[in-house]
């Protein structure tokens, strides 16, 4: 199966499942590929947890899965705030910019 018919099975799946209501490229709602100027969860909670988890080499799966479960123990109902506030800002940089790409940092 080539991408492309994947891509289209996609589409079709999406379509009938979630009428005018899905978020993609090619979809009712376009959405930019890869957008991290607008997944600040994503840089912060996984390079959070990594770092974490990551501190020290692993041993075996055993000790990961205690890791990650305690980093993600460690996460504060304040540190998700943060992550909200930021999220709606960036949001709004988004939408005065019609969708750019704009480097955040």
């Amino acid at each position: 199966m080539s991408c492309v018919y994947c891509n289209i099975c996609n589409i079709l799946f999406l379509d009938a499942t979630f009428p005018k209501r899905w978020f993609g490229r090619d979809g009712p709602t376009p959405w930019p590929p890869l957008s991290p100027d607008i997944t600040p969860l994503d840089f912060f909670l996984w390079g959070y947890v990594k770092d974490k988890v990551f501190s020290t080499p692993v041993p075996d799966i055993t000790n990961l899965k205690a890791r990650i479960i305690d980093a993600l123990a460690t996460i504060t109902e304040h540190m998700l705030e943060n992550t909200w506030i930021e999220i709606d800002y960036r949001l709004d940089v988004l939408r005065a910019t019609k969708g750019a790409h704009v480097e955040m940092y």
